[in-house]
């Protein structure tokens, strides 16, 4: 495991806000909620030398996931609530960006909390000065421990993406962090939600030019999707040709 750069602190300009903001999307996730987040800040307590606030932006859960994100907040006092009715992914992720308060955000799942991932994009950050780095699970060096199908679906949306965006990249779903300040615009601009919000804003970001890497991953599930891949398939179909509409052909 690689190692936090002892001047962490550098990274930050000087603000009241916390260090870092991390930005989880949950639904549907009362099984593994609570047990996922405390390991998280038990984890950034004692092994991180920053403040950071944790922001668990929950969306439209039909079981106890909120209730429990809430017990949450009260048990810790880094711990921020956002919700909303309606369960959208992408929404969710894009409300938690414009939430943060903290100069570095980094966007996580509940089902990974991949401090690993933490370590080594905050030191991408400081000492190659990168804009934005994303936790890839399809370059080489990652171990994808996903189901084949699923394998499969993320090699297909790739080149979708390649082919219909320029997309120049392995991965654009999943784990990044990136400098608040510079990137929110960005993320600001970005049209579509559900699973594509975090596809157009890797995309956006590598087209206006700032300074993007990648780092592998190893990536297993605590358990399946909350949404079926089959489910999901239209959805990112019809945003696919919504991104290629509004960014190659009316270039917005």
């Amino acid at each position: 495991m690689s190692e936090l750069p002892a001047n962490v602190t550098e990274l930050f300009p000087e603000t009241p806000a916390p260090d870092l903001s991390i930005v989880i999307p949950v639904y549907n996730e009362e099984a593994i909620i609570y047990a996922a987040v405390a390991g998280l800040t038990e984890r950034l307590d004692n092994d991180f030398g920053f403040t950071y606030e944790l922001i668990l932006s929950e969306n439209g859960s039909k079981d106890r996931t909120l209730d429990i994100a809430r017990q949450l907040q009260n048990r810790h006092s880094q711990v921020r609530i956002l919700h909303s009715d309606v369960p959208d992914y992408g929404l969710a992720l894009k409300r938690g960006i414009e939430e943060a308060r903290g100069a570095i955000v980094i966007c996580d799942e509940i089902d990974l909390c991949d401090t690993d991932f933490y370590r080594r994009a905050l030191a991408k950050i400081q000492e190659e000065n990168y804009d934005m780095v994303v936790g890839s699970k399809a370059m080489e060096g990652a171990k994808d421990k996903r189901p084949p199908l699923r394998r499969f679906a993320t090699s297909v949306i790739n080149l979708m993406l390649k082919v219909g965006l320029g997309f120049q990249g392995t991965d654009t779903h999943g784990l990044k962090a990136f400098k608040r300040e510079r990137l929110l615009p960005v993320a600001r601009r970005c049209v579509v939600g559900r699973d594509l919000f975090a596809s157009e804003f890797v995309i956006r970001a590598q087209r206006e030019r700032y300074r993007l890497t990648e780092v592998p991953i190893e990536l297993e599930e605590l358990r399946a999707p909350s949404v079926k891949l089959t489910k999901r398939v239209p959805a990112v179909l019809k945003g696919i040709g919504k991104l290629i509409w509004v960014i190659r052909v009316r270039n917005r």
